[in-house]
């Protein structure tokens, strides 16, 4: 999962990305990067680690010009925390183009063949993003005729993009000299808003991953950009709106509600404080139908995700909330960190139990999901030796049981907790006397009961069922192999081309 930020104003705009990436920090902490235009030239920075580490005062001043993009990340599936994977990335053919993305391809290493062997472009990384980059590059060059860039140039290559790119994407980018570019993948997997600044100079543009970003930079928001839609907003200021994709759709990816976004922001017209507050309620249902022979003290939400819905789980069932947890702030979110012995350590550096709320007493913990079981089971432990008689532990959303490959690390279905397990054998996995789950239908309905307009959403990592129409079982076992350190069978893009070179002068 990433952040993105594209923003071209009428002042210059570094502070202002690097206010919004802070915004943006929970999507990632793996790396950070800026790139302005100063009229035809770009200026970059970026490297690993939270923001507040990658930007200096040297590096700010810098980054000067008045239009500008900006990307937090952390590592995707069968990616590495690297360097050269920080974003944004940067061609110098056609005219120059540096692009940041949010998401996932599912057809990378089709789209790397077609980038050596057709369109001879080269890809230094091992990143999905860097692919994107050269597939929109490529179609950029060819959609232009003679020496002058158009405006449907660019919606054109935009085409280009979603017919050849599958998966999800919320992309934004910058034309040397021309414009930002942000466009959304046709099912609209991932989220994009767009806003606008009255100033006395004139308006300034911002798009970015998450409404947030928007309402504390002073920005209205106008809208979600749809899926497979396009915006142009050119250096002097002309906006520009194109529908790019056939037959697009909205499936927004119901885990943003569920874990990643931020409860102050709006997707899709939705709040998520209030999605989540209604997942409380399904979820306080479920308990009273089913579990109702659990005797409860005390609801006791885990920071900060489940706040809502734990809170409003505990009115329902007219049980004490109360906060059995201090968060140390300073530590990053567990679920998006890479390796399993740096998610386990954390746990315990990043909360600490107050004893004197769980002494004695039944507590039902309530946490927004369980994914790998890796903190679940600690604090439950935790809970434990702070004196708790019995602990309960409720999930606000569905089992997770299947990977996510659309942006969201979790490839291997050997790392998922719920996958080939009962709720039973999962309660006696992390040491709870039960587990309660969230039904999907009812997670569907609380985020639709605060916007009945969303019909559809990606919820592949519960129930299996990819949007794409394009993931198979080689495709999840090829993930898992790449994750697990096994190289593929088949000889690498640069050996294929030399193959194919010498039997063509044979």
């Amino acid at each position: 999962m990433c952040g993105i930020i594209g923003v071209v104003s009428n002042q210059p705009v570094n502070q202002i990305l690097y206010d919004g990436l802070q915004l943006l920090q929970h999507r990632g902490q793996d790396a950070a990067g800026i790139v302005t235009a100063d009229g035809g030239m770009f200026h970059m920075h970026k490297g690993m680690g939270m923001v507040r580490d990658v930007f200096r005062t040297r590096d700010m001043r810098n980054l000067v010009g008045n239009a500008g993009i900006a990307h937090v990340r952390y590592p995707t599936a069968g990616s590495a925390a690297s360097p050269a994977e920080a974003q944004p990335f940067y061609v110098n053919s056609p005219f120059g183009i540096v692009l940041s993305h949010n998401g996932n391809l599912t057809n990378t290493d089709k789209l790397l063949t077609d980038l050596y062997l057709q369109d001879l472009r080269h890809v230094n990384t091992g990143s999905d993003s860097e692919v994107l980059l050269n597939v929109f590059a490529h179609e950029l060059q060819e959609a232009v005729h003679g020496h002058r860039l158009t405006v449907d140039d660019v919606f054109t290559a935009v085409k280009g993009v979603h017919r050849r790119c599958k998966g999800a994407y919320a992309v934004v980018a910058m034309i040397a000299g021309f414009g930002l570019l942000a466009f959304r993948d046709p099912q609209g997997i991932r989220p994009l808003v767009f806003g606008t600044l009255p100033t006395d100079l004139g308006e300034d543009w911002m798009v970015a991953s998450e409404s947030v970003a928007l309402d504390a930079m002073g920005f209205r928001v106008q809208g979600d950009v749809a899926p497979g839609e396009a915006i142009l907003v050119t250096l002097d200021g002309q906006v520009h709106t194109r529908q790019c994709a056939e037959n697009p759709s909205l499936n927004p990816c119901i885990f943003e509600y569920v874990y990643f976004a931020r409860p102050d922001s709006v997707m899709e017209g939705t709040s998520i404080y209030e999605t989540r507050l209604r997942m409380g309620e399904f979820l306080a249902e479920k308990i009273r139908r089913q579990f109702s022979h659990l005797k409860i003290d005390v609801v006791i939400p885990i920071p900060d995700t489940s706040r809502p819905s734990a809170m409003q789980l505990a009115n329902q069932l007219n049980l004490s909330y109360r906060e059995g947890f201090i968060k140390n702030r300073y530590i990053g979110r567990t679920f998006i960190m890479p390796g399993q012995s740096t998610r386990k350590k954390s746990v315990r550096q990043k909360l600490n139990a107050m004893a004197m709320e769980f002494r004695g007493k039944n507590v039902l913990l309530v946490d927004d999901s369980i994914v790998r079981g890796t903190t679940s089971r600690e604090i439950i432990q935790m809970a434990r030796d702070s004196g708790a008689r019995a602990v309960y532990f409720a999930s606000a959303s569905p089992p997770v049981r299947y990977p996510n490959v659309y942006g969201i690390d979790m490839p291997t279905r050997q790392e998922l907790l719920a996958n080939g397990r009962t709720d039973d054998e999962i309660a006696r996995e992390i040491g709870a006397d039960a587990v309660i789950y969230q039904d999907l239908d009812d997670l569907i309905k609380a985020v639709q009961s605060v916007n009945p307009k969303l019909t559809r959403f990606d919820a592949s990592c519960f129930n299996g069922c990819y949007i794409t129409g394009d993931v198979s079982e080689d495709y999840l076992t090829d993930l898992e192999n790449q994750r697990n350190g096994v190289k593929p069978m088949a000889p690498s893009l640069p050996t294929r081309q030399m193959d194919l070179n010498l039997s063509t002068a044979r």
